[in-house]
């Protein structure tokens, strides 16, 4: 599932391409993906310019100058491309004022679209319990050590609690823990104050290495303008099962990177230098 890089440069390539133009045409193709799609989000989004976008976590919004905002969720497979050809799968097309066609992909349909008023965008049932954007001024270690506090589970479960911080998931975790020589096995509640502090930078250097290479392509995952992401290049830990820590001197003393099982999702760590 794409995760708040990947999300964060969706955006931006929504942004430089639709923000000041008007929709002309909107064409919904099936009534739901994961839930119901709003029956009016046609005749809504024809006509309407759109002003601009806003991040939420893994969730992306629209913002109409009808004080609607579209919601729009990528799930596990979505796709936002600008200017290819009818696709299968493909469940809304935009088509704009100069030209642009813009078209959202989702094979495996549990993806989202829903409207909600703009000035009530952060009440949201699917964004109402979030926690703090990690990029944001909000978010720091004291913030991070205050959330964690008490905590039984562990830190990876913690950083994949979108209650605690938004937008992390599998990938990033394993790599922003790597950064702050955490181990994923710790319990959430055991961090120092400045372990936490060490863990809330990692976090945001990670991002926002991630953001600049496009995100990360797995499987589905491409830029709007049909390009891949390269931060899969970078992984430090994640998918690299069996191969040396970059950290390590080498056998016997590092015995490779380490994948793990926790609550059901594959964990990549450095035994020897993270603990």
């Amino acid at each position: 599932m794409p995760e708040l890089p990947e999300v964060e440069t969706v955006m931006r390539g929504l942004d430089a391409r639709l923000t000041g133009h008007v929709i002309t045409r909107a064409s919904l193709h099936r009534p739901d993906l994961r839930w119901p799609i709003p029956p009016e989000l046609p005749k809504i989004l024809t006509g309407a310019r759109v002003l601009g976008f806003r991040r939420r976590g893994k969730f992306l919004l629209m913002r109409l100058d009808r004080e609607v905002s579209v919601l729009i969720h990528l799930g596990m497979s979505g796709r936002m491309l600008f200017d290819a050809p009818p696709a299968k799968h493909e469940h809304l097309t935009l088509e704009m004022d100069d030209g642009t066609r813009l078209g959202f992909i989702d094979p495996r349909r549990f993806g989202a679209l829903d409207l909600i008023a703009t000035s009530a965008e952060d009440t949201h049932k699917l964004l109402s319990g979030m926690g703090p954007e990690p990029l944001g001024n909000e978010f720091s270690g004291p913030v991070l050590a205050a959330a964690l506090k008490g905590k039984a589970t562990t830190i990876k479960a913690a950083l994949l609690d979108q209650g605690i911080v938004a937008g992390i998931g599998n990938i990033y975790a394993s790599e922003a823990l790597f950064r702050a020589r955490i181990s994923p096995r710790r319990l959430a509640g055991s961090l120092s104050r400045p372990a936490a502090e060490r863990l809330a930078t990692a976090i945001k250097e990670t991002l926002r290495d991630a953001i600049a290479a496009g995100g990360s392509s797995l499987r589905d995952y491409v830029q709007p303008n049909g390009e891949l992401g390269y931060f899969q290049h970078a992984w430090k830990v994640y998918g690299r099962a069996g191969e040396p820590c970059e950290r390590c001197p080498g056998p016997p003393e590092c015995t490779g990177i380490k994948q793990i099982v926790q609550a059901g999702r594959s964990t990549f760590y450095c035994p020897k230098t993270q603990k």
